[in-house]
């Protein structure tokens, strides 16, 4: 039965060729001045349309890096069709020779942009919101693979009309980073895009700011010189608020006379690419967008929730960062906490609003850009309007819901306990604690300090801290054990419990300085760190062995604290 599976696997571009289904331009509008060969990389306005034709420019000379395996196992793709040539070109920008019916050209989409609830114009080289979108990121592909239909989109593929003057390619170096992280944070059960393959140029370089060693710097004090690279990520659609926004303001101020068609015909697509399960189809449309806006809404918060769960911080949560599927979008200036801070933010442009402990307010500001884009639909319907209006105010309930939920999980508890809670982050941050190592060792259920003393970045700690500490735990495990809190949550004994804590807290989270090297010697065309360390990173909850354990569990060494490009960085290129 293996072998009959093994032979089933597709393993062709001409196999793959026959699971295509492109239901975007299928059922979406074109922009009427796209040019049908594809052959439109300046920077214009796009007036109208969902999406534009644009053919990606490929990388010269590429060269296989890597490719998921857990998501071409679920995909049923052969393991040896990462190399293949034709599946090869299509994934490193070359669609000039794909079999039919898959099309030689690609689509971008445009969106506008909110940033913590403000609109903004001004990014759009044109100051008018038509001419901000993909401009390096063009979908090629979409397919039906397992009754699950899947978007295949290229970054770093060159220039679009909305590139903003850009070159359109992505640097190995970011393309390394999104392509772990993609994968790390579906092996974290953090719903997320995926990451399907990466190719880099063995020829092909760009100059971009970056930072000298041990630099000190907040912004990039030096050019360098990086390969351009490929990465491939997968979705089921990649629709964001700001697409969504970019169609309500049209509608709002009427600036075409599609312009509120197109708006339903966005909201409606997005409801049978993500949301056809939850959202009654046979319901009149204001009841399906009050449906789509509450059930969004609880991916939403469930999301960020479980972003700090696993100590993630997205660093840039504009509303066109933010997928209206649920799920995360867009790895640029993300990071991992080492030493935890409730302001922790690696991108030093990001600022507080966007810092670990405020992305649930950066969430509500971009659900309420997403209720907002919806409004104009809801014209002469107020009882409609109003009942978006308490969805939206329900946001900080929900939200607050989440929250409390994943601590008590995170902390063993069938309940939360508000002042536990915040007696421990007061400690955690005194203490300078390293946030995954630190609950990683509450898993195995301490009853002193001993222990979670490895998680500590301060030394020579008084005893009057110790103290307080040892009170926390004492208080902590006086609850955890007790017989009422093992029962509700379903658990036999500690043993049970300590399981269970375990899957939620992981060992391993996809570190800064992990990554550096990574990228570095994958620039050398040395993929060996990084694929060592892919396979690490996908079995984030097990204690794998000894030598894995000692060199990626461990403290952040005090020699990166402070440097540019791990500790802070300006841009991801």
């Amino acid at each position: 039965m293996e072998n009959d599976n093994v032979q089933q696997k597709t393993s062709t571009l001409d196999e793959l060729s026959k699971f295509v289904d492109y239901s975007f331009i299928k059922s979406l509008n074109c922009d009427p001045e796209s040019k049908k060969n594809g052959v439109d990389h300046d920077p214009r306005q796009v007036l109208s349309g969902h999406y534009v034709t644009v053919n990606p420019t490929p990388i010269e000379d590429p060269d296989y890096v890597s490719h998921s395996n857990s998501l071409f196992n679920e995909l049923g793709l052969s393991e040896k069709l990462a190399h293949d040539n034709g599946f090869m070109a299509l994934f490193s920008g070359n669609a000039s020779n794909v079999p039919k019916p898959m099309h030689t050209y690609g689509w971008a989409t445009g969106y506008a942009l909110s940033i913590f609830g403000t609109e903004y114009y001004q990014q759009c080289p044109f100051q008018t919101g038509n001419g901000y979108g993909d401009g390096r990121a063009i979908s090629v592909l979409e397919a039906v693979i397992n009754n699950q239909r899947w978007e295949m989109q290229l970054k770093g593929s060159g220039r679009t009309p909305y590139c903003r003057g850009g070159d359109g390619r992505a640097v190995l170096r970011s393309s390394v980073r999104e392509f772990l992280a993609q994968e790390h944070m579906h092996a974290l059960g953090v719903p997320t895009s995926r990451s399907l393959c990466l190719y880099a140029s063995k020829t092909q370089s760009v100059n971009r700011p970056w930072y000298s060693m041990d630099s000190h710097s907040k912004d990039p004090d030096i050019t360098v010189s990086d390969p351009v690279a490929i990465s491939t990520r997968v979705a089921p659609s990649f629709i964001r608020v700001g697409q969504l926004e970019l169609f309500g303001r049209r509608a709002r101020k009427q600036e075409h006379p599609n312009a509120l068609k197109e708006l339903e015909m966005i909201f409606l697509h997005l409801i049978d690419r993500e949301y056809a399960n939850v959202v009654d189809q046979a319901s009149p449309l204001d009841e399906k967008l009050l449906q789509l806006a509450g059930e969004f809404q609880e991916r939403l918060a469930s999301l960020v929730a479980d972003w700090i769960r696993v100590g993630y911080c997205q660093g840039n949560f504009n509303s066109d960062n933010c997928a209206a599927g649920g799920f995360t979008l867009d790895y640029g200036p993300f990071g991992f906490c080492d030493e935890f801070n409730p302001g922790f933010q690696s991108w030093t442009g990001g600022g507080d609003h966007f810092a670990f402990f405020n992305q649930p307010i950066a969430a509500e500001k971009n659900f309420q850009m997403f209720c907002k884009a919806m409004e104009p639909l809801f014209t002469n319907q107020p009882e409609a309007l109003n009942k978006l209006g308490e969805i939206k105010s329900n946001f900080p309930k929900v939200m607050q819901h989440k929250m409390e939920t994943m601590w008590a999980s995170k902390l063993g508890l069938a309940h939360y306990n508000d002042e536990l809670f915040r007696e421990l982050i007061t400690l955690m941050h005194h203490t300078q604690v390293d946030y995954t190592i630190f609950f990683r060792e509450l898993s195995f259920l301490p009853d002193n300090t001993e222990s979670i003393k490895s998680s500590f970045y301060k030394d020579n700690l008084s005893e009057q801290v110790i103290q307080l500490w040892s009170n926390w735990l004492k208080n902590w495990r006086l609850i955890v054990s007790s017989k009422d809190n093992l029962n509700t949550l379903g658990v036999k004994s500690l043993d049970e419990l300590s399981k269970k804590m375990n899957g939620v807290n992981p060992k391993y989270t996809l570190r800064e300085w992990f990554l550096m090297p990574a990228y570095r010697q994958a620039a050398n065309q040395n993929y060996k760190v990084l694929r060592d360390l892919q396979a690490v990173m996908s079995q984030p909850y097990a204690e794998q062995t000894n030598e894995i354990s000692n060199k990626y569990y461990r403290l952040k060494p005090a020699e990166f604290f402070d440097i540019g490009g791990i500790s802070q960085y300006s841009c991801s290129s």
